[in-house]
């Protein structure tokens, strides 16, 4: 079982950047494909980003060249750099861990999530 907190939410200006953590627990870390989504309100939730156990990153294209994942094997965390903040990045983020050695974009490829962790860009 592997279990996931998020941390570094927060109330941002339109423009600034941000950095999320979510720390990891149980099972093996490096071997998983870690996956951020979000989740607007009255929104579905939507895929963020993703790191392999490579350090292969993908990106949905809202994000490109704004986010960057990365991720510390040594401390089972994962990061988000979020820079360039826009309003319409205001959600819940979370991130998940997937079995699954290849890109997937789906929530359903996901096998355990963190609880989430706010972020609010102010204009």
């Amino acid at each position: 079982q592997v279990q996931l907190v998020e941390s570094g939410g927060g109330l941002v200006q339109a423009g600034d950047s941000l950095r999320l953590s979510c720390a990891a627990s149980g099972g093996t870390f490096r071997t998983y494909t870690m996956g951020w989504f979000r989740q607007a309100p009255g929104k579905d939730r939507s895929f963020v980003g993703l790191i392999l156990w490579s350090n292969y990153t993908y990106y949905a294209n809202s994000v490109k060249g704004r986010f960057t994942i990365s991720r510390d094997n040594a401390k089972n965390t994962v990061y988000l750099q979020m820079n360039s903040l826009k309003p319409e990045d205001t959600a819940v983020y979370s991130c998940a861990a997937s079995r699954t050695l290849t890109t997937v974009t789906g929530p359903q490829a996901y096998n355990y999530w963190g609880q989430g962790t706010q972020v609010t860009v102010s204009s």
